[in-house]
């Protein structure tokens, strides 16, 4: 079978390495603009701080470790066009300009996104800079090293990590959020508060409401001028990070594309085009908590989709799970991780929601040291089931983030989680660990409101339940 994939970063790298191990038979030809595939982005920060000394380290593959394994490798080419109809691309040699044509059998499409650039004016000034792959990476950096005043535009994650990141090497920084919280995606207001008051004591200069309209100056004057509804800031380079559009445009008007332009796929990531598959940030996905599809450009998802559409292209065997969107940062020594729902969103979108917060430590206080853990657990009422939490702690507790993962993708309710069975010893938690203790906070909770938990038997306990 003959199978062509355009794009590699994430999804596209890791479907080429499956595909090669698993069907070293197949014709596998890979399409790329750049000449550097597998960049992780999300150790953009890390290098800016000085954490990682190399940015060539954040590559996990190559070109030529593809070529070894066997696929037929075009880096440096831009596809132009294709006729899904006919099984055709039409391709650019960017390095030559000669354009070509190629066939497939199958077709793969891991084209990811790119950032997404808000219509100001001035967008285009050399002082305004973008930040998703290795060129602009490198950019920043050599930018970084030139100029103390720099202004972040937008206050997700990566807005955040880049604040921190600039803030700890001496550099002046101010960040401009439309929204009157950052982190809006993935937290709710009081994790927010803490965020911003923690790049404040770091001397961060944190503007909510604020949207940024324009960038004027040009490169002979000393500073750009970024206007807002909030008045005029003076800085000496700007970083956008205003999150992320999927790069779909070759197929528009040949396969199902969601209103936001992104593919629509089946669960085994078929998009409604049988021989065309997509994975990545190119993608819908399965939200879990919601049950419905959501743009969700992580690498965690892209590397999971990339290794399942390797199998499903031959035979549809691996069908998708779906993602609770995951994520963590670590911020001034504190790590933030969250999954699922916040309370915010789950009320948008009419859940009948409600959270409780956990506010203690992650093992008991006799011990010689520990630190404070803040957990925000949110639930759906009327079914009691989990949908999402934010914990907090100085503390690495990142991983108990996966654990709430698992609850929301299983559907457990608050009860499940607050009795599950967890390890004890005082070096790590308490005998009810610190999950155990949220949810039978939200038990508690209901059970004040006058809502108790349903009688249940669990499968293949009945019959020990009725001779007890």
């Amino acid at each position: 079978m003959k199978v062509i994939i355009i794009g590699c970063t994430h999804a596209g790298t890791v479907a080429a390495t499956e595909i090669m191990k698993t069907h070293p038979e197949t014709d596998l030809t890979i399409y790329e603009r750049t000449d550097n595939f597998s960049f992780l982005s999300c150790g953009i920060s890390l290098y800016l701080e000085g954490e990682v000394k190399q940015l060539e380290d954040m590559f996990y593959s190559s070109p030529q470790e593809l070529r070894d394994m066997g696929a037929t490798v075009h880096d440096r080419h831009d596809v132009l066009k294709v006729d899904a109809k006919a099984h055709t691309i039409q391709v650019a040699n960017m390095e030559t300009g000669e354009v070509f044509e190629d066939t497939y059998d199958k077709l793969i499409m891991t084209t990811g996104s790119s950032v997404k650039v808000p219509p100001l004016y001035g967008i285009d000034n050399t002082r305004v800079l973008l930040c998703k792959n290795y060129q602009q990476a490198q950019a920043i950096y050599k930018a970084s090293k030139e100029y103390h005043n720099i202004a972040i535009i937008g206050a997700g994650y990566s807005g955040v990590e880049f604040a921190e990141a600039l803030s700890g090497t001496g550099h002046h920084v101010s960040v401009f959020q439309a929204r009157s919280q950052v982190l809006n995606n993935y937290v709710d207001d009081s994790m927010s508060n803490w965020a911003v008051k923690l790049l404040k004591e770091h001397h961060v200069d944190v503007h909510l409401d604020t949207q940024v309209s324009a960038f004027t100056g040009d490169d002979n004057t000393d500073q750009i001028t970024i206007e807002t509804n909030q008045g005029d800031f003076k800085t000496d380079m700007a970083i956008v990070s205003t999150g992320f559009t999927p790069n779909t445009s070759l197929l528009s008007g040949q396969v199902k594309i969601e209103r936001h332009g992104s593919f629509l796929t089946n669960r085994f990531l078929q998009t409604s085009d049988p021989d065309i598959y997509a994975a990545g940030d190119c993608c819908m996905v399965r939200f879990n908590p919601t049950g419905s599809s959501a743009y969700t450009p992580l690498a965690s998802v892209a590397i999971r989709q990339g290794t399942l559409v390797a199998h499903n292209i031959f035979a549809h065997t691996h069908p998708y799970v779906g993602t609770q969107a995951s994520s963590a940062l670590k911020i001034y020594g504190n790590a933030l991780a969250t999954t699922g729902l916040t309370l915010t969103h789950a009320l948008k979108r009419g859940i009948d929601a409600d959270s409780v917060t956990f506010d203690g430590t992650w093992r008991p206080d006799y011990m010689p040291s520990t630190d404070r853990l803040v957990i925000v657990l949110v639930y759906e009422k009327t079914t009691r089931r989990v949908l999402g939490a934010q914990l907090l702690s100085k503390h690495d507790i990142t991983q108990s983030a996966n654990a709430v993962s698992i609850a929301i993708q299983n559907n457990n309710t608050i009860d499940d989680l607050a009795f599950v069975d967890m390890l004890f010893q005082p070096n790590f938690d308490y005998p009810f660990n610190y999950l155990n203790q949220v949810a039978q906070l939200a038990v508690d909770k209901e059970a004040t409101a006058g809502r108790t938990m349903p009688r249940f038997t669990a499968p293949g306990y009945e019959k020990e339940d009725q001779e007890n």
